[in-house]
């Protein structure tokens, strides 16, 4: 009976503890969200263009600012697999006759 018992509680062991390890065999797929940004595209963008130069060169911003300021603000998150996600931010300030007047690229790294 003891040896039924002990045989029986290290297969469940065994069993639980291998769910656990099972995560990292199992495949998990990239996912892109947001505004794409690329390094050459970024460089195209120099103070002085105009808002309809921008949005030729980076598409439509994701979200602008909703309190009266010009403020773009271009998002890109990707998860790699089990990789910590990377966010790229892009932040473009119009003066009010749609003239870029400053930019602001920042790179976040977030843990699961």
């Amino acid at each position: 009976m003891r040896y039924k018992l002990l045989i029986i509680s290290l297969i469940i062991l065994l069993t639980l503890n291998g769910c656990i390890f099972a995560e990292y065999f199992i495949y998990h797929q990239n996912i892109n969200q947001g505004n794409y940004l690329v390094k050459k595209d970024i460089d195209l963008i120099v103070k002085g263009m105009t808002k309809e130069e921008v949005v030729y060169i980076l598409g439509t911003p994701i979200l602008s600012y909703p309190f009266g300021t010009q403020t773009w603000f271009y998002v890109f998150r990707q998860k790699i697999g089990y990789n910590t996600i990377k966010q790229k931010t892009l932040i473009l300030l119009f003066n009010d006759n749609g003239i870029l007047i400053d930019i602001k690229f920042k790179n976040i790294f977030h843990n699961k």
